[in-house]
């Protein structure tokens, strides 16, 4: 898949997927990688910027695997940005799919 596609796309897919639940860094890498492949250490400098820019907060869990994991829970600010963020990306997709399959002009 095409790099820049992943750039664009990878903020709001972190933002809906801990919309759902709280997620550590590893869990959001093996949902996203499901779909598209990406590599753990993207993932990482997002989540800390996003967290800085108030869009999640923390907090430390047990782990029955090793050392405790670092969660991350999507706040309400986080909510709005992903909200918006859905809706620009729709009406991209649609536009986008539209020129594909000639349907514009």
């Amino acid at each position: 898949m095409n790099v820049q596609f992943k750039k664009g796309v990878l903020e709001l897919c972190v933002l809906v997927l801990t919309s759902k639940k709280d997620r550590y860094g590893y869990e959001l890498v093996e949902q996203i990688s499901q779909k598209f492949e990406i590599a753990e250490g993207t993932i990482y400098p997002l989540l800390r910027r996003l967290a800085s820019e108030g869009l999640f907060s923390t907090y430390l869990s047990e782990s029955d695997e090793g050392p405790p994991r670092k969660y991350y829970k999507i706040t309400h600010e986080g909510r709005k940005v992903m909200n918006k963020m859905v809706n620009e990306w729709n009406a991209f997709a649609v536009g986008v799919q539209e020129m594909i399959g000639g349907e514009s002009d």
